[in-house]
């Protein structure tokens, strides 16, 4: 099995957003336990009632809402194929100063979503997108990655550690509409491979 990774830009939007962002919640990351200074912010406790998480479904999230309130021309849209069949994308921010994730820096790119098929998960798609966004950030002059989970999304919050990124920051009350969830931010700064010479 190959997997194809291309930057297909904006164009991608309907076919990125037609691949689901959802994920089981069974155990969430205990609150009281997480802190910038833990190295490894896993202690985790089960949910009282197990949920599947779509954040797609919030107003303004889905993929093909984006264009109505924000400029994505300039993004990166890193779309995964096998046998050419989309089963994953990545999409990538940098040198974008009205985006506030960016913190005003020219050295930063964000990791803005990152999305799998059910059916394709936990079988490297997931890294070789992260693989080439890095690139993508690198080509673009950015020495640090960041990326944006939440407490809920034990998952993901194992991928970025176990892919080098730091837990940055802890940010309770983040999302008032959500008032269980805590906004983890997450940075990976990026070794010189790749960079144009």
């Amino acid at each position: 099995m190959g997997i194809e990774i291309r930057d297909e830009g904006p164009e991608a939007l309907a076919a990125y957003a037609s691949i689901s962002i959802s994920f089981p919640v069974v155990e969430v990351l205990d609150a009281d336990a997480l802190s910038v200074a833990s190295p490894r912010p896993f202690a985790a406790r089960p949910v009282a009632v197990p949920e599947v998480k779509d954040y797609d479904a919030h107003p303004g999230n889905d993929p093909l809402d984006w264009p109505s309130r924000l400029d994505i021309g300039r993004w990166g849209f890193l779309m995964a194929r096998i046998d050419g069949q989309h089963v994953g994308g990545a999409v990538a921010v940098a040198c974008a100063p009205e985006l506030d994730m960016l913190e005003g820096r020219d050295d930063l790119a964000v990791l803005w979503d990152i999305r799998v098929t059910a059916t394709s998960r936990r079988q490297g798609v997931g890294t070789a997108l992260l693989s080439a966004v890095e690139t993508w950030a690198r080509a673009r002059g950015s020495r640090v990655l960041k990326v944006e989970t939440q407490n809920v999304n034990l998952p993901a919050c194992h991928f970025y550690a176990a892919r080098g990124f730091t837990l940055g920051a802890v940010n309770r009350g983040a999302y008032p509409e959500l008032p269980g969830e805590i906004e983890l931010l997450w940075y990976k700064t990026l070794d010189a491979r790749g960079a144009p010479g």
